[in-house]
């Protein structure tokens, strides 16, 4: 997992080199509806309803293409369980129509905090993103849906889910 990490960081930089002039900064926030699938998941379980913070960065690499890293602090997980996340999701951008987009990509997750009572959650999530935006000008509006590939707790299928809808600001 650290080597994907690392990839996606070499990525990040050698595009941040390469394109400069068509980078664009800017900051998120939203609600999250999230919860745990899987076999060991009990059906019955709440959601959480919580909140996403954090850097947005566009990175155009053709008028209609981009990468879209962010850093985002995400409340997860079910109701009386939370899970807390910094997460990096590197994004693969397609927009068309002048203000619309869809964007697919791997999303890395880590544990900042918890309130488990029984067990421990893993430190680290790998989880994969889909989604639409528009914007106007320099505000922008998204919806994703983060799905997960790696089980939340140990020895437990438990897989991260979470539905976001967003809204940010491009500063420069």
């Amino acid at each position: 997992m650290k080597k994907l990490f690392l990839l996606a960081i070499a990525v990040i930089g050698f595009t941040l080199t390469s394109n400069a002039q068509d980078i664009k900064f800017g900051f998120k926030g939203g609600v999250n509806f999230a919860t745990l699938n899987g076999d060991d998941v009990n059906d019955n379980l709440d959601g959480r309803t919580g909140y996403h913070i954090g850097a947005v960065a566009q990175i155009s690499l053709m008028e209609t293409i981009a990468i879209q890293p962010e850093l985002i602090y995400s409340a997860q997980g079910i109701e009386d369980t939370d899970i807390d996340y910094l997460n990096l999701p590197v994004l693969f951008k397609l927009k068309f129509a002048g203000i619309a987009s869809v964007e697919a990509g791997p999303q890395f997750g880590f544990v900042v905090n918890d309130n488990f009572e029984v067990g421990e959650p893993e430190s680290f999530d790998l989880s994969g993103a889909v989604g639409a935006g528009v914007e106007f000008g320099g505000f922008f509006g998204q919806i994703r849906y983060n799905f997960g590939l790696t089980d939340v707790i140990d020895d437990v299928e438990a897989k991260n889910s979470a539905f976001q809808i967003s809204v940010g600001y491009y500063i420069f």
